[in-house]
Protein backbone atom coordinates (compact mmCIF):
# COMPACT_ATOMS: atom_id res chain seq x y z
CA UNK A 1 0.00 0.00 0.00
CA UNK A 2 1.16 3.50 -0.79
CA UNK A 3 3.03 4.92 2.45
CA UNK A 4 0.50 8.35 1.77
CA UNK A 5 -2.94 6.33 1.81
CA UNK A 6 -4.68 5.37 5.06
CA UNK A 7 -6.44 2.12 5.39
CA UNK A 8 -10.13 2.65 4.83
CA UNK A 9 -10.60 1.73 8.37
CA UNK A 10 -8.89 5.02 9.79
CA UNK A 11 -11.18 7.21 8.55
CA UNK A 12 -14.06 5.61 7.04
CA UNK A 13 -12.61 5.94 3.06
CA UNK A 14 -9.79 6.04 1.14
CA UNK A 15 -8.46 9.58 2.41
CA UNK A 16 -5.26 10.45 2.07
CA UNK A 17 -2.95 9.80 4.94
CA UNK A 18 -0.81 12.98 4.19
CA UNK A 19 -4.31 15.24 4.92
CA UNK A 20 -5.17 13.55 7.94
CA UNK A 21 -1.43 13.65 9.51
CA UNK A 22 -0.12 16.67 8.62
CA UNK A 23 -3.42 18.66 10.42
CA UNK A 24 -2.81 16.55 13.18
CA UNK A 25 1.06 17.39 12.94
CA UNK A 26 -0.55 21.42 12.66
CA UNK A 27 -2.46 20.87 16.09
CA UNK A 28 -0.10 19.46 17.80
CA UNK A 29 2.52 22.05 17.01
CA UNK A 30 -0.50 24.97 18.55
CA UNK A 31 -0.48 22.54 21.53
CA UNK A 32 2.77 22.24 22.36
CA UNK A 33 3.26 26.32 21.84
CA UNK A 34 0.74 26.81 24.28
CA UNK A 35 2.72 25.26 27.12
CA UNK A 36 5.81 26.33 26.15
CA UNK A 37 6.09 29.53 28.08
CA UNK A 38 6.20 27.80 31.50
CA UNK A 39 9.34 26.52 31.17
CA UNK A 40 11.28 29.05 28.54
CA UNK A 41 9.87 32.41 30.09
CA UNK A 42 10.36 31.48 33.78
CA UNK A 43 13.33 33.22 33.70
CA UNK A 44 12.17 36.23 33.21
CA UNK A 45 10.06 35.59 36.62
CA UNK A 46 13.07 34.99 38.91
CA UNK A 47 14.05 38.96 40.23
CA UNK A 48 11.05 39.69 40.50
CA UNK A 49 9.72 36.38 42.50
CA UNK A 50 13.08 36.30 44.88
CA UNK A 51 12.57 39.67 45.40
CA UNK A 52 8.69 39.70 46.72
CA UNK A 53 8.95 36.18 47.90
CA UNK A 54 12.35 36.82 49.86
CA UNK A 55 14.39 33.82 48.84
CA UNK A 56 18.33 33.51 47.22
CA UNK A 57 18.34 32.47 43.41
CA UNK A 58 18.99 29.24 44.43
CA UNK A 59 15.71 27.98 46.67
CA UNK A 60 13.81 30.14 44.15
CA UNK A 61 15.46 27.58 41.49
CA UNK A 62 13.95 24.70 43.07
CA UNK A 63 10.54 25.92 41.36
CA UNK A 64 12.38 25.66 37.78
CA UNK A 65 13.60 21.97 39.44
CA UNK A 66 10.02 20.91 40.68
CA UNK A 67 8.49 22.02 37.42
CA UNK A 68 10.76 19.77 35.10
CA UNK A 69 10.55 16.81 37.33
CA UNK A 70 6.93 16.42 37.86
CA UNK A 71 6.90 17.17 33.96
CA UNK A 72 9.43 14.25 33.38
CA UNK A 73 9.19 11.38 36.29
CA UNK A 74 5.01 10.98 35.54
CA UNK A 75 5.63 11.02 32.11
CA UNK A 76 5.44 6.94 31.87
CA UNK A 77 2.52 7.24 33.96
CA UNK A 78 0.91 9.78 31.72
CA UNK A 79 1.68 8.63 28.52
CA UNK A 80 0.15 4.71 29.39
CA UNK A 81 -2.89 6.62 30.20
CA UNK A 82 -2.90 8.30 27.00
CA UNK A 83 -2.45 5.49 25.43
CA UNK A 84 -5.20 3.77 27.10
CA UNK A 85 -7.85 6.73 27.00
CA UNK A 86 -6.62 9.04 23.83
CA UNK A 87 -5.01 12.20 23.26
CA UNK A 88 -8.14 14.55 23.12
CA UNK A 89 -9.15 13.98 26.94
CA UNK A 90 -5.23 13.36 28.95
CA UNK A 91 -3.84 16.45 26.58
CA UNK A 92 -6.91 18.69 27.30
CA UNK A 93 -6.64 17.79 30.72
CA UNK A 94 -2.68 19.14 30.41
CA UNK A 95 -3.27 22.15 28.69
CA UNK A 96 -6.01 23.26 31.44
CA UNK A 97 -3.56 22.54 34.39
CA UNK A 98 -0.87 24.43 32.58
CA UNK A 99 -3.02 27.36 32.48
CA UNK A 100 -4.02 26.79 36.13
CA UNK A 101 -0.88 26.90 37.45
CA UNK A 102 0.08 30.16 35.87
CA UNK A 103 -3.47 31.45 37.22
CA UNK A 104 -3.02 29.91 40.83
CA UNK A 105 1.26 31.44 41.12
CA UNK A 106 -0.44 34.60 40.80
CA UNK A 107 -2.14 34.57 44.04
CA UNK A 108 0.27 32.97 46.41
CA UNK A 109 2.80 35.04 48.45
CA UNK A 110 5.06 31.89 49.66
CA UNK A 111 7.65 30.06 48.70
CA UNK A 112 5.82 26.92 49.27
CA UNK A 113 2.68 28.16 47.39
CA UNK A 114 4.92 28.27 43.98
CA UNK A 115 6.58 25.50 44.20
CA UNK A 116 2.59 23.74 44.56
CA UNK A 117 1.91 25.96 41.73
CA UNK A 118 3.97 27.08 39.27
CA UNK A 119 6.19 23.84 40.34
CA UNK A 120 3.71 20.86 40.64
CA UNK A 121 0.27 22.09 38.73
CA UNK A 122 2.55 23.11 36.02
CA UNK A 123 5.03 20.01 35.60
CA UNK A 124 2.03 18.18 35.61
CA UNK A 125 0.20 19.58 32.96
CA UNK A 126 3.37 20.22 30.68
CA UNK A 127 4.04 16.65 30.88
CA UNK A 128 0.78 15.24 30.02
CA UNK A 129 0.77 17.36 26.80
CA UNK A 130 4.62 17.49 25.38
CA UNK A 131 4.93 13.49 26.03
CA UNK A 132 1.02 12.86 24.58
CA UNK A 133 2.08 15.22 21.23
CA UNK A 134 5.70 13.78 20.67
CA UNK A 135 4.11 10.05 21.08
CA UNK A 136 1.44 10.95 19.27
CA UNK A 137 3.66 12.18 16.37
CA UNK A 138 6.18 9.09 15.90
CA UNK A 139 2.89 6.88 14.91
CA UNK A 140 1.28 9.39 12.65
CA UNK A 141 4.54 9.77 10.96
CA UNK A 142 6.88 6.48 11.05
CA UNK A 143 8.59 7.15 8.13
CA UNK A 144 9.60 10.76 8.82
CA UNK A 145 10.29 10.24 12.70
CA UNK A 146 13.07 12.88 13.50
CA UNK A 147 11.48 15.16 11.50
CA UNK A 148 8.21 14.84 13.16
CA UNK A 149 9.47 14.67 16.45
CA UNK A 150 11.25 18.00 15.85
CA UNK A 151 8.57 19.54 14.16
CA UNK A 152 6.26 19.64 17.58
CA UNK A 153 8.99 20.20 20.03
CA UNK A 154 9.61 22.95 17.53
CA UNK A 155 6.25 24.41 18.23
CA UNK A 156 7.82 24.15 22.08
CA UNK A 157 10.99 25.31 21.41
CA UNK A 158 10.17 28.26 19.81
CA UNK A 159 6.25 29.00 21.02
CA UNK A 160 7.51 31.58 23.87
CA UNK A 161 8.67 34.09 20.66
CA UNK A 162 5.19 35.41 20.29
CA UNK A 163 5.36 35.82 24.38
CA UNK A 164 8.76 36.94 25.75
CA UNK A 165 8.12 40.60 25.02
CA UNK A 166 4.92 40.74 25.95
CA UNK A 167 5.37 38.93 29.10
CA UNK A 168 8.21 41.08 29.46
CA UNK A 169 6.75 44.16 29.16
CA UNK A 170 3.53 43.27 31.73
CA UNK A 171 5.97 42.07 34.23
CA UNK A 172 7.39 45.97 34.15
CA UNK A 173 3.77 47.61 33.09
CA UNK A 174 1.15 45.75 35.59
CA UNK A 175 3.47 43.67 37.81
CA UNK A 176 4.23 39.97 37.50
CA UNK A 177 1.07 38.71 39.27
CA UNK A 178 -1.24 40.03 37.01
CA UNK A 179 1.11 38.74 34.18
CA UNK A 180 0.61 35.39 35.25
CA UNK A 181 -3.12 35.64 35.43
CA UNK A 182 -3.63 36.96 32.21
CA UNK A 183 -1.33 34.48 29.92
CA UNK A 184 -2.67 31.84 32.13
CA UNK A 185 -5.88 32.78 30.94
CA UNK A 186 -4.60 32.71 27.66
CA UNK A 187 -2.59 29.50 27.90
CA UNK A 188 -5.11 27.59 29.05
CA UNK A 189 -7.98 28.66 26.46
CA UNK A 190 -5.65 27.92 23.96
CA UNK A 191 -4.56 24.75 25.17
CA UNK A 192 -7.82 23.30 25.57
CA UNK A 193 -9.51 24.19 22.25
CA UNK A 194 -6.49 22.80 19.97
CA UNK A 195 -6.66 19.56 22.56
CA UNK A 196 -10.16 18.78 20.56
CA UNK A 197 -8.82 18.17 17.24
CA UNK A 198 -6.35 15.67 18.14
CA UNK A 199 -6.96 12.30 17.23
CA UNK A 200 -4.90 9.17 17.65
CA UNK A 201 -4.47 6.31 14.02
CA UNK A 202 -6.79 3.97 14.79
CA UNK A 203 -5.07 0.99 13.09
CA UNK A 204 -1.37 0.14 12.83
CA UNK A 205 0.17 2.24 9.86
CA UNK A 206 1.74 -0.16 7.15
CA UNK A 207 5.27 2.00 7.75
CA UNK A 208 5.15 1.34 11.48
CA UNK A 209 6.00 -2.29 11.77
CA UNK A 210 9.45 -2.39 11.75
CA UNK A 211 11.30 -6.00 10.58
CA UNK A 212 13.75 -5.96 13.09
CA UNK A 213 12.60 -9.08 15.29
CA UNK A 214 13.43 -8.93 19.45
CA UNK A 215 14.00 -5.06 19.17
CA UNK A 216 10.55 -4.01 17.83
CA UNK A 217 7.73 -3.06 19.69
CA UNK A 218 9.37 -3.03 23.26
CA UNK A 219 7.36 -2.67 25.80
CA UNK A 220 8.87 -0.94 28.67
CA UNK A 221 9.86 -3.17 31.21
CA UNK A 222 11.83 -5.52 28.37
CA UNK A 223 13.17 -2.14 27.23
CA UNK A 224 13.92 -0.69 30.75
CA UNK A 225 16.74 -4.03 30.77
CA UNK A 226 18.20 -2.84 27.95
CA UNK A 227 21.82 -1.28 27.93
CA UNK A 228 21.18 1.03 25.19
CA UNK A 229 18.38 2.32 27.09
CA UNK A 230 20.36 3.85 29.94
CA UNK A 231 23.11 4.85 27.80
CA UNK A 232 20.47 6.90 25.95
CA UNK A 233 19.44 8.14 29.36
CA UNK A 234 22.73 9.47 30.48
CA UNK A 235 23.23 10.89 27.18
CA UNK A 236 19.95 13.27 27.90
CA UNK A 237 20.83 13.66 31.29
CA UNK A 238 24.08 15.24 30.23
CA UNK A 239 22.40 17.17 27.31
CA UNK A 240 19.72 18.45 29.58
CA UNK A 241 21.76 19.50 32.39
CA UNK A 242 23.85 22.09 30.16
CA UNK A 243 20.63 23.06 28.84
CA UNK A 244 18.45 23.73 31.43
CA UNK A 245 21.21 25.41 33.40
CA UNK A 246 21.09 28.28 30.39
CA UNK A 247 17.21 28.19 30.45
CA UNK A 248 16.79 28.60 34.02
CA UNK A 249 19.87 31.13 35.04
CA UNK A 250 20.02 33.42 31.68
CA UNK A 251 18.66 36.19 33.10
CA UNK A 252 20.88 35.84 36.32
CA UNK A 253 24.09 35.34 34.71
CA UNK A 254 23.14 38.03 31.89
CA UNK A 255 22.68 40.39 35.38
CA UNK A 256 25.99 39.01 36.86
CA UNK A 257 28.29 40.06 33.52
CA UNK A 258 26.83 43.24 33.06
CA UNK A 259 25.20 42.52 29.86
CA UNK A 260 21.48 41.84 30.44
CA UNK A 261 20.22 45.51 29.93
CA UNK A 262 22.93 47.16 27.16
CA UNK A 263 21.39 48.29 23.92
CA UNK A 264 21.71 45.50 21.09
CA UNK A 265 20.04 47.07 17.96
CA UNK A 266 17.58 49.12 19.70
CA UNK A 267 16.81 47.00 22.53
CA UNK A 268 17.74 45.34 25.70
CA UNK A 269 19.84 42.50 25.03
CA UNK A 270 18.31 40.16 27.25
CA UNK A 271 15.09 40.21 26.26
CA UNK A 272 16.43 40.03 22.29
CA UNK A 273 18.39 36.92 23.25
CA UNK A 274 15.43 34.97 24.49
CA UNK A 275 13.85 35.90 21.92
CA UNK A 276 16.34 35.10 19.16
CA UNK A 277 17.06 32.08 21.30
CA UNK A 278 13.53 30.67 21.17
CA UNK A 279 13.70 30.89 16.91
CA UNK A 280 16.90 29.05 17.22
CA UNK A 281 15.86 26.16 19.46
CA UNK A 282 12.51 26.14 17.87
CA UNK A 283 14.74 25.89 14.35
CA UNK A 284 16.98 23.69 15.41
CA UNK A 285 14.56 20.29 16.13
CA UNK A 286 12.64 19.72 12.62
CA UNK A 287 16.35 20.67 11.24
CA UNK A 288 18.20 18.37 12.67
CA UNK A 289 15.76 15.79 13.05
CA UNK A 290 15.62 16.31 9.56
CA UNK A 291 19.32 15.55 9.09
CA UNK A 292 19.77 12.44 10.98
CA UNK A 293 17.06 10.87 8.75
CA UNK A 294 19.33 10.95 6.07
CA UNK A 295 22.57 10.96 7.89
CA UNK A 296 21.80 8.64 10.86
CA UNK A 297 21.07 9.79 14.79
CA UNK A 298 24.55 9.11 15.91
CA UNK A 299 26.40 11.16 13.35
CA UNK A 300 23.95 14.16 13.86
CA UNK A 301 23.93 13.71 17.65
CA UNK A 302 27.48 14.28 17.76
CA UNK A 303 27.65 17.32 15.02
CA UNK A 304 24.78 19.04 17.34
CA UNK A 305 26.19 18.51 20.67
CA UNK A 306 29.63 19.62 20.04
CA UNK A 307 28.08 22.50 18.38
CA UNK A 308 26.37 23.61 21.76
CA UNK A 309 29.87 23.09 23.54
CA UNK A 310 31.57 24.87 21.88
CA UNK A 311 29.74 27.88 21.49
CA UNK A 312 28.88 28.01 24.93
CA UNK A 313 32.87 28.13 24.98
CA UNK A 314 32.85 30.65 22.98
CA UNK A 315 29.93 32.61 24.52
CA UNK A 316 31.95 32.52 28.22
CA UNK A 317 34.91 33.92 26.39
CA UNK A 318 33.22 36.85 25.10
CA UNK A 319 30.46 36.91 28.04
CA UNK A 320 31.31 41.30 28.37
CA UNK A 321 30.40 41.33 24.59
CA UNK A 322 26.64 42.43 24.19
CA UNK A 323 26.14 41.65 20.84
CA UNK A 324 28.10 38.67 20.98
CA UNK A 325 26.21 37.73 23.84
CA UNK A 326 22.71 37.79 21.67
CA UNK A 327 24.37 36.14 19.07
CA UNK A 328 26.34 33.19 20.36
CA UNK A 329 23.00 32.53 22.44
CA UNK A 330 21.45 31.80 19.75
CA UNK A 331 23.86 29.28 18.57
CA UNK A 332 24.28 27.41 22.10
CA UNK A 333 20.45 26.82 21.86
CA UNK A 334 20.52 26.08 18.33
CA UNK A 335 23.21 23.04 19.50
CA UNK A 336 20.48 21.98 22.07
CA UNK A 337 17.31 22.12 21.36
CA UNK A 338 17.53 18.86 18.92
CA UNK A 339 17.98 16.23 21.62
CA UNK A 340 14.26 16.71 22.00
CA UNK A 341 13.41 15.27 18.28
CA UNK A 342 16.80 13.12 18.32
CA UNK A 343 16.07 11.66 21.31
CA UNK A 344 12.65 10.26 20.96
CA UNK A 345 13.29 9.07 17.40
CA UNK A 346 16.66 7.39 18.07
CA UNK A 347 14.67 5.72 21.04
CA UNK A 348 11.41 5.05 18.74
CA UNK A 349 14.06 3.72 16.08
CA UNK A 350 15.32 1.08 18.17
CA UNK A 351 12.38 -0.12 20.23
CA UNK A 352 9.32 0.38 17.65
CA UNK A 353 6.25 2.40 17.89
CA UNK A 354 3.10 0.22 19.84
CA UNK A 355 4.63 2.04 22.97
CA UNK A 356 5.97 4.64 21.64
CA UNK A 357 5.00 7.51 24.39
CA UNK A 358 5.08 5.39 27.49
CA UNK A 359 8.47 4.69 26.41
CA UNK A 360 9.50 7.79 25.98
CA UNK A 361 7.87 9.12 28.82
CA UNK A 362 10.58 6.58 30.82
CA UNK A 363 13.57 8.70 28.48
CA UNK A 364 12.36 11.83 29.20
CA UNK A 365 12.43 11.29 33.05
CA UNK A 366 16.27 12.33 32.00
CA UNK A 367 15.48 15.73 31.62
CA UNK A 368 14.16 16.16 35.55
CA UNK A 369 17.68 14.88 36.57
CA UNK A 370 19.02 17.66 34.67
CA UNK A 371 16.78 20.10 35.67
CA UNK A 372 18.06 19.52 39.21
CA UNK A 373 21.75 19.64 38.15
CA UNK A 374 21.01 22.99 35.94
CA UNK A 375 18.56 24.50 38.42
CA UNK A 376 19.30 24.91 41.92
CA UNK A 377 22.54 22.72 42.11
CA UNK A 378 24.07 25.18 39.31
CA UNK A 379 22.96 28.04 41.15
CA UNK A 380 24.13 26.45 44.49
CA UNK A 381 27.64 25.84 43.14
CA UNK A 382 27.67 29.33 41.51
CA UNK A 383 26.51 30.65 45.14
CA UNK A 384 29.55 28.86 46.66
CA UNK A 385 32.48 29.90 44.71
CA UNK A 386 31.17 33.26 43.26
CA UNK A 387 31.42 32.72 40.05
CA UNK A 388 29.68 31.12 37.30
CA UNK A 389 32.83 30.12 35.16
CA UNK A 390 32.61 26.58 37.10
CA UNK A 391 29.03 25.78 36.13
CA UNK A 392 29.47 27.25 32.40
CA UNK A 393 33.08 24.81 32.49
CA UNK A 394 30.87 21.51 33.47
CA UNK A 395 28.49 22.19 31.16
CA UNK A 396 30.58 22.40 28.50
CA UNK A 397 32.02 19.13 29.39
CA UNK A 398 28.44 17.68 29.61
CA UNK A 399 27.71 18.65 25.66
CA UNK A 400 31.27 17.37 24.75
CA UNK A 401 31.55 14.07 26.20
CA UNK A 402 27.84 13.35 24.95
CA UNK A 403 28.81 13.91 21.36
CA UNK A 404 31.52 11.51 22.13
CA UNK A 405 29.32 9.08 23.52
CA UNK A 406 26.90 9.50 20.46
CA UNK A 407 29.93 8.80 18.04
CA UNK A 408 32.01 6.17 19.75
CA UNK A 409 29.39 4.29 21.69
CA UNK A 410 26.04 4.52 21.09
CA UNK A 411 26.25 4.16 17.15
CA UNK A 412 28.40 1.12 17.75
CA UNK A 413 26.03 -0.62 20.14
CA UNK A 414 23.02 0.26 17.98
CA UNK A 415 24.78 -1.42 15.10
CA UNK A 416 25.81 -4.32 16.73
CA UNK A 417 21.86 -5.17 16.85
CA UNK A 418 21.05 -3.63 13.42
CA UNK A 419 20.51 -0.17 14.26
CA UNK A 420 23.07 0.94 12.03
CA UNK A 421 22.98 4.26 13.33
CA UNK A 422 20.17 5.47 11.31
CA UNK A 423 16.35 5.51 10.61
CA UNK A 424 14.62 2.37 10.92
CA UNK A 425 11.59 2.51 8.59
CA UNK A 426 10.55 -0.46 6.49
Amino acid sequence: MNSEILPAALTGSHAPHSAMRWWQLAVGIVCMMSISSTQYVWTLFTKPLASSLGVPLSTLQVTFSILIVLQTFFSPFQGSLIDRFGPRLLISLGGLLTGLSWVVSSQVNSIWGLYLAYGGLGGLGTGIVYVGIVGLMVRWFPDRRGFAAGMVAAGYGMGAIATTYPIRNAIQSVGYQSALLEFGLIFGAIGLLAAQFLRSPKVELPEARATRPGIADTPPGKMLRSPIFWLLFVMMTLMSTSGLMVTSQMASFAHDFGVADLVVWGTAALPLALTIDRFTNGLTRPFFGFLSDRIGRENTMAIAFALEGLAMAAWLATRADPVLFVLLSGLVFFGWGEIFSLFPSTLTDTFGTRHATTNYGCLYMAQGIGSILGGPLAALLKESTGSWIPVFTLAIGADLVTALLALFVLKSMRAAIGGHGSAQTP
